[in-house]
């Protein structure tokens, strides 16, 4: 059977247009008409070249991917999506409802009301083996195409207007580096029209692709999955770390702050007595003193009853913050918990289907891309 390729998949459209002398101007049309009609066959475009009929039938599809399943938390903002791709593996994607007016601009409530981020998967599984994520159990099946990233904004689209993107899903975008590249250049251009600043990149610091993330993708947010102020706490909780050692890690951010004159997000996971204590805040601090920064601390989500690692207590947080933000004055958040019982939280994203444990909450929440730095 043959494979077709997503005609969101632009590297691919544009290469077999340019071969076929077909202008490339006609891309965004057909994304947009997809758009708009996502049940559409490529046969009922309007106004293309009728080489491009041909192209199109016989080697794209409108989507190569479907969504299998919906799942919404009790907690009345988060949606989980499971998608499934062409080769019969399946990712998944968050949506998460926030409430602009939540948050504070000088002082005073911001304007605004509910919109939507999403949380968007580049691989199936991931190499990077995090102790405390459920993906990393998946182990490394397959990357992305770009197709299948932006397909997966496609999909979410259709449920609810998307304000913001991040790529903390499953795997480790930086190493499916150019298929991410091109799926966000299709995400800022013509018909999404998402602005590069709305768009946050999680990693744990490859440091080689983070030493060209600026000039491939300017005005992006970078995220750092630190997780430890110490290489050797990072390297227990963290096997990749071993690759990317913290000092060479912080030279390279030290750099990318330097040319993108952006704020940095740092995440960090507190796992109960192992990277929680005031010690480490004082350590945290006095490592990123010289950046500009926000830290993100989140609470650590259970991965099943077999997890090593137990969450930090609501006192250890709020201290770790008051440390980080009195001491040495760096911007702290904590990141709220969403989705737990549809296993949409943060670290939680395995393939499988989600029990019944319920949440309370259903007030919406202000979220970490859209705090003004």
């Amino acid at each position: 059977m043959a494979t077709y390729r997503s005609v969101f998949d632009a590297a691919e459209l544009r290469a077999q247009f340019n071969d076929a002398g077909i202008n490339t101007k006609f891309m965004a049309s057909i994304w947009k008409y997809v758009l708009q009609n996502p049940g559409c066959e490529l046969d009922e475009i309007p106004y293309l070249p009728s080489s491009a009929y041909r192209l199109l039938r016989t080697k794209f599809k409108p989507f190569t991917s479907t969504v299998h399943s919906v799942f919404h938390s009790t907690d009345g903002v988060t949606t989980k999506l499971l998608v499934k791709l062409q080769n019969g593996a399946f990712v998944e994607a968050v949506i998460m409802t926030y409430d602009t007016r939540l948050g504070k601009y000088g002082g005073k409530p911001r304007l605004g009301g509910p919109r939507s981020t999403l949380c968007i998967s580049s691989q199936v599984g991931c190499k990077m083996g995090c102790k405390f994520c459920a993906t990393g159990t998946m182990g490394f099946k397959n990357n992305l195409t770009s197709g299948e990233i932006v397909e997966q904004l496609v999909h979410a689209s259709l449920l609810t207007n998307i304000r913001n993107v991040v790529f903390m899903g499953m795997g480790e975008p930086l190493n499916n580096y150019t298929a991410l590249v091109e799926a966000i250049r299709v995400m800022t251009g013509s018909p999404f029209q998402l602005s590069p600043k709305r768009i946050t990149v999680s990693t744990v610091g490859i440091i080689h692709a983070i030493n060209k993330l600026h000039s491939d993708l300017p005005g992006l947010n970078l995220a750092v999955s630190l997780h430890a102020p110490v290489q050797e706490i990072r390297c227990q909780i963290m096997p990749s770390a071993r690759a990317f050692p913290l000092e060479k890690l912080m030279t390279a951010l030290q750099t990318y702050q330097k040319n993108s004159q952006q704020k940095v997000f740092i995440e960090y996971i507190m796992l109960d007595g192992m990277n929680d204590e005031q010690q480490h805040a004082h350590q945290l601090g006095k490592l990123l003193e010289t950046f500009q920064v926000v830290v993100n601390l989140i609470p650590f989500n259970p991965i099943g009853s077999s997890s090593q690692f137990r969450t930090s207590s609501d006192q250890k947080v709020s201290d770790f913050q008051k440390i980080l933000r009195g001491t040495y004055n760096i911007r702290t958040t904590v990141r709220k918990q969403m989705g737990q019982d549809i296993s949409g939280a943060c670290g939680q994203l395995v393939v499988n289907l989600p029990d019944k444990r319920t949440r309370e909450s259903t007030t919406l929440l202000t979220d970490i891309e859209d705090l003004r730095i």
